[in-house]
This record gives structure tokens, sequence and C-alpha cells, in this order.
């Protein structure tokens, strides 16, 4: 693949023009006590190989996960052999960020990060958070969250996004129940491919023309949060990585929604993963997660009546079991320090250029990462 070939693949579209302050400041707490309150280590490897006959500077972005009710980051540190290296959030949604740069690519540059992260399981559903909501007489959304009603590059809102949006609904008025019908829709319709490359681009507008609704998780959710802005519901997806064993759900499957040794290590070098959450007024962010669904009924190889099945879909409508760590909810925006190459799709995996070129993340060949994780 040719280098500034591939950008196109992963940065298209517009900044979105605002500034997300924190995740804390925009998630409902997560409740339940100690149980569900679990510790992880996880270490980032990073080496940087520069193409044949490559030259000069280069830079890493590294995407870093915020405090919320569900996660709170306890230690962070790196080391490597960098010029220099910083902590920023100066970008459109400010998503936390680790950027590094090397003064000559040829010198295999190299970076380790280390973060200690604890997190709580996020389950305001289980809770009984939602069973009592109900619809304020007037809906008003805080100025932070309108923007995710609005569209992106990839996350269309118009078109045949909203004429789906509109046949899903129907003329269902309240927003909670609005969702749960996007919700199992996106659940119940789409499929996983495992051939799609990473988590997929996202692109809803793409998906829905082609009429094969199958992906990866980065499809299936900004399906549903396409669905959910055009039905009038604030909706975005976080991106993160998996960090250990599902507890809660792994009775129904032992891998597909993660999983360590016996010792609780796991490699997650290829576990990053996108999850969705939506907005209720009166209320505040509620979690959710169709594309684990279809990854569990894929790697089971069952059907979506499957009683396991209904009992993963029900649970993943309003919780998230956090043995995960969400980093951002950025799209089709602008890193910061700005890369040459811009806009940027999304911000889940690690991003690297070399002489203004970015390297393929798919490709240990050219970026070479190593992501372990340890319960403690």
């Amino acid at each position: 693949m040719e280098r500034r070939g591939f950008i196109k693949n992963v940065a298209v579209g517009g900044a979105a023009g605002f500034l997300l302050p924190t995740l804390a400041a925009n998630a409902q707490p997560a409740t339940g006590g100690s149980n569900g309150r679990r510790r992880f280590v996880l270490t980032q490897v990073h080496n940087l190989i520069a193409p044949e006959g490559s030259a000069g500077t280069a830079n890493l972005w590294v995407p870093l996960p915020g405090d919320a009710g569900f996660q709170q980051v306890r230690k962070l540190s790196f080391e490597g052999n960098y010029k220099d290296a910083y902590v920023t959030s100066g970008n459109a949604y400010g998503a936390r960020t680790l950027f590094a740069t090397w003064p000559d690519a040829k010198n295999q540059p190299k970076l380790t990060l280390t973060l200690e992260v604890e997190t709580l399981d996020w389950e305001p559903e289980r809770n009984g958070l939602l069973k009592d909501y109900r619809v304020p007489s007037a809906i008003r959304y805080p100025k932070e969250v309108e923007p995710f009603l609005g569209a992106t590059a990839h996350i269309r809102v118009d078109g045949i996004v909203r004429q789906t949006a509109d046949k899903i609904v129907g003329g269902e008025k309240n927003p909670l129940a609005k969702a749960r019908l996007v919700y199992e829709w996106v659940s119940a319709n789409m499929t996983r491919d495992n051939s799609v490359v990473g988590c997929g681009t996202g692109d809803v507008k793409a998906i829905l023309e082609s009429g094969k609704l199958t992906g990866k998780c980065t499809d299936i959710n900004s399906v549903f949060v396409a669905l959910a802005r055009a039905a009038g519901i604030p909706a975005r997806e976080l991106f993160g990585i998996r960090l250990g064993r599902s507890v809660k759900l792994g009775r129904y499957t032992k891998t597909a929604l993660g999983s360590a040794d016996e010792k609780g290590s796991a490699n997650e070098s290829g576990g990053q993963h996108c999850r969705a959450m939506f907005y209720l007024a009166g209320f505040g962010w509620v979690p959710c997660d169709p594309a684990d669904v279809t990854k569990m009924r894929l790697t089971e190889k069952k059907e979506h009546g499957d009683p396991d099945v209904q009992a993963v879909n029900d649970y993943l409508f309003g919780n998230w079991e956090m043995n995960w760590v969400g980093f951002n909810c950025g799209r089709d925006f602008d890193l910061y320090p700005a890369p040459e190459q811009t806009p940027i799709n999304n911000f889940g995996y690690p991003y690297a250029e070399v002489d203004g070129d970015p390297l393929n993340f798919y490709d240990p060949k050219v970026f070479s990462y190593d992501y372990t994780s340890q319960e403690t």
C-alpha cells in the first residue's frame, strides 16, 4: 500500500470545531460499589520503522485514556530515545494524546508507555437508574452535548441515514424507547465481518447504501450513533482498548468480549475496540455496545434469537463491563500538534508520520507496537 494512499482510508472530512472538556464532565458516574472495580497495568511498546529511503523527522501520536466515573488513570509514565515527548489535549475533541518526536527516523525510534488504570463497571440500566426515566416536558441539551447531534464526514445524519432512522423509530417519542429501537435494529440486522481491516472506517452512509450491513466495531457502532443522531438523540463512539477477561459475560463467550491467561495477563496488540453511548435529557449519558453483540454471535456461531445472545444483547443496552478502557470520542478531526496529513477519521490506534507520510498502523512491518495488559 502506498504511504500517501493509506491516509485516504483513515482520514477524511473536517474537524469537529468544538471542545470536549473531559470525559469526566460528560459521563454518567458508574455505580455498584467495589463489585465491578478492577485495576490493570497496560504497557505499550512502540517501534517506528522508517521506510526505505526515508530520512528526517518521525512523529508519533498515542491516544491516552481520560478520567471518568467508569475509569481513573492512577499512573502514567513513558520513556524512549525521543528528542521530546509530552501529554497534550489541544485538539477539537480534547482527546488526550502522548506526542513524541525524533529528528532522525533512521535511528530506530522507540517509546514505551505504562498506564495503571482502575475501572468500575458502568451499569445504569442494571442498577435500575433507567427504570424510572421520565421525559422532561422540554428537552434541552447542555452546550457540550449539542455537537453530538450533528454530522461529520463519516457520521452523516441526512439522506439514507435519516430515512432509515425514521423507519426504525416510527412514531415513537420517548428518547429512551427510540434509542432502544435503534439499538435492537443494529444488533439484529448488522453482522461482524472479521475480514475488515482494523476496526473498520465507520462510513455510515456507504454502509447503508451498499445494502451490506457488515463490518467491525467502528462500522457497527457508528451506524448506531448516526441513526440515533438522525432520530434526534445525541450519541457518540468512545474509542479504546480491551484490558482483560470478561467476568460478567464470560459465561456466554470465553474470548469474544475479552480474555486473559490464568495470571490475568493479556496480549492486547489487536485489542482496540470502539463502544457507543447516547444522551438522555434529564439523565445523562447511557452506555451501549451493539457491536459486541454481533462479535459474540459470530464467535459462538449462534443465531440472534439464541438465549445466550439475547442475554448479552440485553446487558449491553445500558451497561458496560469495564474490562476495557476508553480513550476519546474524536471523529474526523485534527490531532495536535497537527500532522502533515489531516484530518484523521478516528483516534483509537496510535498514529505516526515519517517525513510527513503516515505509517500504516495496521502493518507491523512498518509500524511495530506491542501492547500487554496485566490485571493486578
